[in-house]
């Protein structure tokens, strides 16, 4: 006899659907052989299957052949157990061939039959729900991950032997719907800042940062706070709405990273040390994965200490900045991972660290900034200059700050969607001159800036960019000269 279950294959951050047949016969001597471009894994599932089905109270047949299709696409893991072993009993007729009509399957199997959580189920119930499926079976222990789907019916699978019976209508089915509660920005939020003294202009640039979407770099002395107010910055942005935590949990759920922290929509802030590689940042490997980047899809990459990072890890994060992607290519194939991120980096003024108090030579301190090149530098749209906090600050009655920087963004992201259907960090040139006009004064403003600091294309069209946010930020229509003025101190590195 010969049958097929639907089962998915994992590539990249997509699933993709895979069939799985089985013919069985009779036969003098047993014989079972997978084909379809398994790997390992997938190869070793015979001895699991085998012994799950036994464990079960099952037959097994003599003979037994079993096909992944299609056969050119590569399979991994053993989130093909489940199928291959339903496959098998279809084939044998121990369950009602009908049984399966419209069903997607995926789950590991143990050795007793109990069924084991996969991979990437969130992507296998967004795979489910566009392809409309009737039943998803999945392991229990994979339910509460793909509750983030919502309306998403599945049915939890503990173990083959009660999975049968619920098939066969012997057992109630175990149905889990997702139940995603829709998001509220009115949730009670901490107040970003409202611990930290000091430090009012980093926090403005950090509100500017957070309402247009921009980059942003601190450069102060060790023990000013840059890493602290860092940790607190996506407090100051939106919560993911449920598209986003979609996106972000699926990349989450297929790599085996912990999805739960995503479920409060709080946007994730991924913080690599200086001594990663150029794989581990931006994704690669033989089989490629993805690096810190996607990880940090729509939340925050802190980049601590920016100077210590290799160059070439720097280098690479030029064209995630610019598309929002990585492209991976290898000889077996190319995978495109989603890498959205907002970049925030951390460094000392010179060397030793103590700024302007040091005896660090001006070579020193250019060939320590010249760590960066100017083409990242000028991807990071905002260059903020901390001071170290005074002591009376620090050491005086705590002082809670209650200034909303919160309203800022929340008053100007809006403007932006409704405007132009994006953050003001992602508008292109002409996009900028149609929103942008300058009056005589701010042009004049810009050509010194130019002039003098050698601002480049680049570089001017981010200080557009930020003073367009400065004007939203206040509910104005027009950017002014004092908008463009505030955005140009914003660029540190040319003004150096």
């Amino acid at each position: 006899m010969l049958s097929k279950v639907q089962t998915i294959a994992l590539s990249g951050v997509r699933a993709l659907p895979v069939e799985v047949e089985a013919y069985t016969a009779s036969a003098p001597e047993h014989s079972f052989t997978i084909v379809g471009l398994g790997d390992s894994a997938v190869r070793e599932a015979r001895d699991r299957v085998i012994s799950a089905i036994k464990q079960s109270g099952f037959r097994v047949p003599k003979r037994i052949l079993v096909n992944l299709a299609p056969a050119e696409l590569k399979k991994e893991g053993a989130g093909y157990d489940l199928a291959i072993a339903l496959s098998i009993l279809l084939a044998s007729e121990q369950i009602s061939k009908d049984s399966l009509c419209g069903s997607l399957v995926a789950g590991e199997l143990a050795l007793d039959g109990r069924v084991k959580p996969v991979r990437g189920a969130v992507a296998i119930g967004l795979h489910a729900a566009e392809r409309r499926v009737d039943q998803l079976l999945l392991p229990s222990g994979n339910a509460d991950e793909a509750s983030v789907i919502n309306g998403l019916t599945l049915w939890e699978v503990s173990d083959l032997r009660s999975l049968v019976e619920m098939l066969d209508g012997r057992q109630e089915a175990k149905v889990h719907v997702g139940s995603h509660a829709e998001l509220s920005e009115t949730t009670a939020r901490k107040s970003p800042f409202e611990d930290v003294r000091g430090q009012l202009a980093a926090k403005r640039g950090l509100a500017v940062a957070a309402a247009g979407g921009h980059n942003l770099v601190m450069v102060g002395p060790p023990g000013c706070g840059k890493s602290m107010l860092a940790k607190r910055f996506p407090l100051l942005l939106p919560k993911l709405n449920r598209s986003e935590v979609q996106e972000t949990a699926q990349i989450y759920s297929i790599f085996g990273a912990e999805v739960g922290p995503l479920l409060s929509g709080e946007r994730q802030i991924r913080a690599p040390h200086h001594t990663i590689s150029e794989a581990g940042l931006t994704g690669g490997g033989s089989q490629p994965r993805p690096g810190e980047v996607t990880f940090a899809h729509n939340g925050v990459l802190f980049l601590d200490e920016l100077p210590e990072f290799r160059r070439g890890v720097l280098e690479c994060l030029r064209t995630p900045l610019e598309t929002g992607r990585v492209l991976v290519s290898r000889a077996s194939g190319s995978l495109c991972f989603p890498a959205k991120f907002q970049l925030l980096a951390a460094m000392n003024p010179c060397p030793c660290g103590l700024g302007g108090s040091c005896e660090c030579s001006p070579h020193l301190i250019q060939r320590y900034r010249g760590k960066i090149s100017q083409p990242i530098i000028d991807r990071i749209d905002l260059h903020l200059e901390l001071e170290p906090v005074h002591y009376n600050e620090l050491l005086g009655e705590k002082v809670k700050d209650t200034f909303d920087y919160r309203a800022f963004v929340d008053r100007a992201r809006p403007v932006q969607f409704e405007r132009q259907g994006k953050l003001n960090s992602e508008l292109d040139t002409d996009e900028l001159s149609k929103l942008v006009e300058l009056s005589g004064k701010s042009k004049s403003l810009l050509e010194r800036a130019s002039e003098r600091y050698g601002l480049s294309a680049r570089g001017l069209v981010r200080t557009l960019r930020v003073a367009r946010t400065l004007a939203d930020m206040e509910g104005e229509r027009d950017v002014t000269s004092t908008h463009v003025a505030e955005a140009l101190s914003y660029r540190v590195f040319e003004n150096a």
